[in-house]
Order: structure tokens, then C-alpha cells, then sequence
């Protein structure tokens, strides 16, 4: 995804601000900043420089210069980045961008983004595997949901729950700690019901090697 934005600078208007939507989990994205110079002045060195971003957010480069910005042209500076599986979805955050020149020139330009929710419902399988005494559980859900994930032995018998509440759309990860049972093949089950009514069930193994 390209989000192209314009950057007067030497000139500063209130607007309405977008939102840019990003894809949950994505690579390949990109923020251009169109820099204009309205100026009769060119300007030497511009720096252009990531200055608020949240951790879930991967600059490629959180820098980049225009070395030469002419009268009454613009430039552009391009920000490659990916989005880590842990970003909070349907959450506006703030990316804050400063723009300062050689002669001290400063300006700053804030852009809202908004990451969208996963695709579809999965249910990963759990790392490491085999494993001694703990494990992670990782899932996914695309739309609010009544999440319940359970641990049952060979017989079907329930020895744990590790989650049976409400959960937003998005990336989650459970820990396992089965220091208190046998070595052994165990089936790990989680059930959705979601905002719209829809209901999933996925079933994975693991096993208990001690």
C-alpha cells in the first residue's frame, strides 16, 4: 500500500484530517511525502525525519534529505515499512514527520493511520513444539468475538482453558504451561463466535515431551 501525501512547506492551512487505512500484517507499504517549496528561495539539505511512530509500525529508513529543493518545486522523500502482526486493528495512531532545512527552517506534518482487521479467522500452531513445560498459542480473529480455547488429552477429557471472554479483532498469543501434566499428545481447540453471528471451531495438536 502507497500513501502519497502533499507538504507545502512556507505555508500551513487547517484540513480535514484521513485516515489512512493499512493492511493488518503487511509489507510493501510506503509513505511518500511530496515536499513543495512556494517559495522564491531554494532550499539546501532538506531533512525529512520519522519523529513519532509506534513500535508496530517498521521504518525501512526513519531519514531522508533533499539536497536540493528549488523555488517554487517540489521533491518527494519515500518511507518504506511493514506492520507487525501485534498492531492494535481499527485504532487510529498518530505518525508525526519533521521537516527542517540547512538555514533552520522547521516544519512538521502528522498523518492518522488505521490498521484494518485480519482477513479471515486462524488458529496457529503452537511454538515450540514438542516442548517442555511451556508453549505459545497463537490466533487470529477478524471481527470482534466470544473466544474460547481449550486443551483436552487423547480421551477428550478438558485438563485447561486459557481463554473464555470477549476479544477485539486481531493477533493474540496465549502461553501453555503443562509442567503439571504427562508426556503426551494433547489437541488444543478454539471456538468463535463472532459480532455477525458467525462460528468457527479449529483443532491443532501438540505434544508434551518431557
Amino acid at each position: 500500500m502507497k500513501i502519497l501525501i502533499t507538504l507545502v512547506v512556507l505555508f500551513n492551512a487547517a484540513v480535514a484530517q484521513t485516515v489512512y487505512q493499512i493492511p493488518f500484517a503487511s509489507t510493501g507499504n510506503s509513505i511518500e511525502l511530496e515536499v513543495a517549496n512556494t517559495s522564491n528561495i531554494p532550499l539546501f539539505n532538506v531533512e525529512v525525519r520519522v519523529t513519532n511512530a509506534p513500535s508496530w509500525i517498521k521504518f525501512r529508513d526513519n531519514q531522508q534529505k533533499v539536497a536540493l529543493l528549488k523555488a517554487n518545486e517540489e521533491s518527494s522523500a519515500l518511507f518504506p515499512f511493514s506492520v507487525d502482526k501485534l498492531a492494535p486493528v481499527k485504532h487510529e495512531q498518530t505518525l508525526s514527520f519533521s521537516i527542517t532545512s540547512k538555514t533552520g527552517e522547521s516544519w512538521t506534518k502528522e498523518i492518522k493511520v488505521s490498521i484494518t482487521p485480519p482477513e479471515h479467522f486462524e488458529l496457529f500452531q503452537n511454538y515450540p513444539n514438542p516442548f517442555n513445560p511451556a508453549t505459545t498459542i497463537s490466533y487470529q480473529l477478524s471481527a470482534n468475538s466470544k473466544v474460547s480455547l481449550k486443551v483436552f488429552n487423547l480421551l477428550g477429557q478438558e485438563v485447561a482453558t486459557l481463554v473464555n471472554e470477549e476479544k477485539l479483532a486481531g493477533y493474540y498469543q496465549e502461553q501453555f504451561d503443562a509442567r503439571t501434566l504427562a508426556s503426551g499428545v494433547y489437541v488444543y481447540q478454539l471456538s468463535i463466535s463472532d459480532e455477525r453471528g458467525n462460528r468457527h471451531v479449529a483443532r491443532k495438536t501438540m505434544v508434551v515431551l518431557k
